[in-house]
């Protein structure tokens, strides 16, 4: 589900300067006999509050004959409940002056509401309801199909360069479920019985499957009063959670191919294998992106966009998850420039990154830029419920909300060389050419 609305501030908002240390968030932890985790922030900067619940279910989760089914649920749990009509779920937040959405990734699911602070008990009871008592129906299950085909279009079918990552994981992963993404297919939707949505949704959505994050300005004491009143009822998942288990083996050789796409400005995506995250070489990688394209001055934007003039974007993405990542860099190019040669130049800022070691100063910089995003990104109530969700579901331990810019401040200058020498290597990656479908080009060395 991607509502659009505006993303009114949610907590204080920070100015950070260079080296700024980020205040530390005080928050309680504790976990329901029926294995609901529960982390409570409180902060009466502003009367507002972020109510959150995150389910560990991705598409990973999914099995392979029914992919898309995670995102999908995504939209279906809005449908209404036993005590929420249909299409009326929305109504209730925005008749209390609030705004609510959510988003699926590979790894996890994620709803939240954002609430003026007298509504808390609306939120609570909104997403209790839809742990308890969603409303998993045919006519619920026909009419989001239909929403979710209208997104994948939007999103991937008729949007320029909107099929990269499908064809970017389809190729980079060969066995492991990363290797779809989460709009899944259509036809498994089309093929899933009404049983097989009751039956994910009884395996998944479960107390001790999910995390409860609420940050903002309330009563403590009220707060956990409700939280047992409408989530201890509801029983504990008895059905096994699959987590897949599966390692993939090295890519054994660069993968190239041709994606010949409804557009006029050719690009070149490079895909590189990369570790998962919360690994030591996972904080070096980020650090790596934020060196490569971390705004304006950055290596890629100031070579392939200022001085060569091949670029009309560039970037590093780093796509790290629970099981292991990527480490993607793209170029689409100025009318007229082929992509061999901003492959060309691409290659020769990755043989810089593997072979020289980067400037104290330039080091500085990109240490400034990380602990400016970190501070920045628990600026809102919004902000610090879903990070302290993230580091209590993927790496146990919510206090890496205050203490996980220690471990970017121990990534030294030779970790950034040694990750880019391990990872940044030809036989390590997929590339793809992204032409307009009436060019007669051709890449060199296709492989796919």
């Amino acid at each position: 589900m991607k509502k659009q609305f505006l993303l009114w501030s949610a907590g204080l908002l920070l100015s950070v300067s260079a080296g700024a240390q980020a205040p530390k968030v005080q928050f309680e932890k504790y976990t329901l006999p029926n294995g609901l985790k529960v982390i409570l922030h409180r902060d009466t900067t502003a009367p507002v509050v972020a109510v959150t619940a995150l389910y560990h279910v991705g598409s990973k989760n999914e099995d392979t004959a029914r992919t898309g089914f995670a995102h999908f649920f995504e939209h279906l749990l809005f449908e209404g409940s036993d005590n929420i009509k249909r299409g009326e779920f929305d109504k209730y937040v925005t008749n209390a002056g609030g705004a609510l959405n959510a988003n699926t990734s590979q790894d996890r699911t994620f709803y939240y509401e954002l609430l003026p602070s007298n509504q808390v008990k609306l939120g609570l009871w909104l997403e209790s309801e839809r742990m308890m008592h969603a409303k998993i129906e045919q006519v619920g299950v026909n009419t989001q199909r239909e929403v979710v085909k209208e997104e994948r279009r939007q999103r991937y079918e008729n949007q320029p360069y909107g099929t990269i990552f499908p064809e970017i994981l389809r190729r980079a992963f060969r066995e492991h479920p990363y290797r779809w993404a989460p709009i899944g297919s259509m036809e498994h939707l089309n093929n899933a019985k009404l049983e097989e949505f009751m039956d994910f949704y009884k395996t998944f959505y479960v107390p001790n499957n999910c995390v409860l994050s609420i940050a903002g300005d309330f009563n403590i004491a009220d707060v956990k009063k409700q939280i047992a009143d409408y989530f201890g009822p509801i029983p504990r998942g008895t059905k096994p959670i699959p987590r897949p288990t599966i390692q993939e083996k090295p890519l054994g050789g660069e993968v190239r191919d041709v994606v010949r796409d409804n557009i006029q400005l050719p690009a070149i995506i490079q895909a590189y294998r990369a570790p998962a995250q919360g690994t030591p070489e996972y904080y070096a990688f980020n650090m790596l992106s934020t060196l490569l394209s971390g705004g304006p001055s950055s290596r890629m934007n100031k070579v392939m966009v200022d001085d060569r003039e091949l670029s009309v974007a560039t970037g590093a993405l780093p796509f790290f998850n629970e099981d292991a990542g990527l480490f993607i860099t793209y170029s689409i190019n100025n009318m007229g420039v082929k992509p061999a040669a901003a492959e060309k130049v691409m290659d020769s800022l990755m043989s810089v990154a593997r072979n020289t070691l980067v400037s104290d100063k330039e080091f500085q910089k990109v240490k400034n830029q990380i602990t400016t995003e970190f501070v920045t990104s628990n600026a809102t109530m919004a902000g610090i419920a879903e990070s302290l969700a993230n580091y209590e579901v993927y790496f146990g331990d919510a206090n890496l909300i205050n203490t996980e810019i220690e471990k970017y401040n121990k990534v030294t200058r030779q970790d950034l060389l040694n990750v880019a020498k391990k990872y940044l290597v030809p036989e390590n990656r997929v590339v793809l050419y992204y032409l307009p479908k009436d060019s007669k080009e051709e890449m060199p060395g296709k492989t796919f």
